[in-house]
């Protein structure tokens, strides 16, 4: 498949807002299970009001992002009129959910009001409920092969999460420094987690065998058909929209260049930017893990191989 780079950046940039409100709520569930920790953790309220507006934020620009995807912008209220059978209607529905739970969440801190963590309950929920509605756009298509698995969902969550948290990790080392060891050590072992996940995508990936041949591709059905034509020469539709036009070699690169900037940099990154507390190191694993997960995102489109390729992908 050709990776259309506005849904690359929505996916990422959402998915990052997400695992940060998620990062957000298990601080301060924590603390309020815990109440001796008060005494001695501060995290002051800056924390949650911050995270909530960077995470509002990212979810906006993955907003602004996905418009770039439609033919007709003006059009864009449409996309909810499917919404009892469409996956992509249903995440158009539940990313504004996700950003007004945010921004009550936010506000709330910022009012000090009692009521914080349920609200935040609720954006972590509506943040959940996002992550699957957008993992089962490509899950549900079962042509694809390589999006058809559970690990699509999964890998969307750990990924979002595990930036999520980094940045939740970089926002404490500046406003709250007590409670960054904790979040870097959520943040590593979400990374560790995505990381053997996505692994275990590729390992799967490369086992899958096509299930439809040159035969049912063309309608021709004797044992031995070789095509030398494709019956045109000018560019098409289904040549841009289904092929990446990219080598072999270019997605290994890419494989291997997000397999270490997504996964192992940031990794090392944090640990480091933990002993001693370093928001510079910090910051730069927030970078780099973002630059990475554009990188996988790429790669995950790319990677999918659509049935009409067997015939369109052909060349004399």
């Amino acid at each position: 498949m050709r990776p259309a780079f506005s849904v690359v950046f929505l996916t990422t940039l959402s998915g990052a807002g997400q695992g940060l409100v998620i990062a957000l709520f298990g601080a301060e569930l924590l603390m309020r299970l815990h109440p001796a920790w008060n005494a001695l953790l501060h995290v002051p309220p800056s924390f949650y009001e911050f995270g909530a507006a960077l995470a509002l934020v990212l979810g906006g620009l993955g907003l602004l992002a996905s418009f770039f995807h439609l033919g007709h912008p003006e059009r864009a209220w449409r996309a909810v009129a499917m919404w009892r059978t469409s996956w992509l209607s249903r995440e158009c529905l539940a990313l504004p959910v996700f950003l007004g739970t945010t921004f009550l969440y936010g506000l709330a801190h910022w009012m000090n009001a009692p009521w914080s963590l349920a609200i935040g309950a609720l954006a972590v929920l509506a943040s959940l409920g996002l992550f699957f509605c957008t993992a089962m756009i490509y899950a549900c298509l079962r042509f694809l092969q390589e999006w058809a698995t559970p690990l699509t969902l999964v890998n969307f969550l750990l990924l979002g999460c595990a930036s999520g948290f980094t940045i939740a990790t970089a926002c404490a080392a500046w406003l709250a420094p007590d409670i960054a060891p904790g979040l870097g050590l959520a943040a590593c072992v979400l990374t560790v987690a995505g990381c053997v996940s996505r692994v275990a995508t590729l390992a799967r990936n490369e086992r899958l065998r096509p299930r439809s041949t040159l035969q049912s591709a063309t309608g021709i059905q004797a044992s031995k058909v070789r095509q030398i034509s494709r019956g045109f020469t000018a560019s098409a539709f289904n040549l841009r929209e289904f092929f990446h036009g990219q080598s072999d070699a270019t997605l290994r690169r890419v494989k291997w260049g997000f397999l270490l900037g997504a996964f192992l940099v940031p990794l090392a990154l944090v640990a480091q930017g933990l002993h001693p507390l370093s928001a510079t190191l910090l910051l730069a694993a927030c970078v780099v893990q973002y630059l990475g997960l554009l990188a996988e995102r790429w790669f995950f489109f790319a990677q999918a191989r659509h049935p009409q390729n067997l015939y369109y992908q052909r060349a004399a």
